[in-house]
């Protein structure tokens, strides 16, 4: 049986933000005062949980809205973030079979927007953009109420554990991809209902 309902995440999961976000780091460690990670590091932090990387770095929790605000203003005065191959076609074959698609994201729905381009933004049933670092569960709750979806035929696709982790606290199925900010070791670890490593199959496994 086929889902109602596929909720996206943005950044890492459609678009390749990445580089955008690593170039931000030394600009956030300095405003908000933490420590900034380097190199080997770095990479190495990618398969860690979020809570345990504030840890690390010294960030305390009241800090997180603050950078989070930070570095929404400035992703929407950012170029476009270029979308990963074949997301357009991804989401136009899901529209095509009658299943609703949501985006549940931290960054703005401005910058997703625009990204995404208006005859791609037409496809999308539901939004709900701004998702705190740890508040993503809120959210997937909230698309799915706006589309009335089946909670039992909603997926929730994205290429971090907390997307794992806020799928299995609303009692949804989750997609993990690879090709994101967390490495397919971390993800597997964290155990989604499946995983995928690239368009095509995540493609003929969603809206085959």
């Amino acid at each position: 049986m086929p889902p109602q309902l596929v909720i996206f995440d943005f950044d890492g999961t459609l678009a390749d933000s990445m580089t955008f976000f690593r170039g931000l780091l030394p600009e956030l460690a300095q405003k908000f005062r933490f420590r900034q990670p380097e190199g080997e590091e770095l990479e190495a932090m990618r398969g860690h949980p979020p809570r345990d990387v504030m840890r690390t770095l010294g960030i305390p929790g009241w800090k997180l809205p603050l950078i989070a605000v930070h570095a929404r203003k400035r992703a929407k005065a950012a170029e476009a973030f270029p979308l990963f191959e074949g997301t357009q076609a991804l989401i136009e074959a899901l529209a095509a079979r009658g299943i609703a698609v949501a985006i549940v994201s931290s960054n703005s729905e401005a910058v997703v927007r625009r990204a995404l381009g208006p005859e791609t933004c037409a496809r999308i049933s539901a939004w709900s953009c701004g998702a705190a670092m740890f508040g993503k569960a809120k959210h997937f709750r909230d698309v799915i109420r706006a589309v009335k979806a089946d909670p039992a035929r909603t997926i929730a696709v994205g290429d971090e554990i907390r997307d794992i982790e806020a799928a299995r606290e609303v009692g949804i199925r989750s997609v993990a991809v690879s090709w994101g900010f967390a490495p397919r070791a971390a993800l597997t670890a964290a155990a989604p209902d499946h995983t995928f490593d690239d368009g095509e199959a995540l493609k003929a496994f969603l809206a085959g």
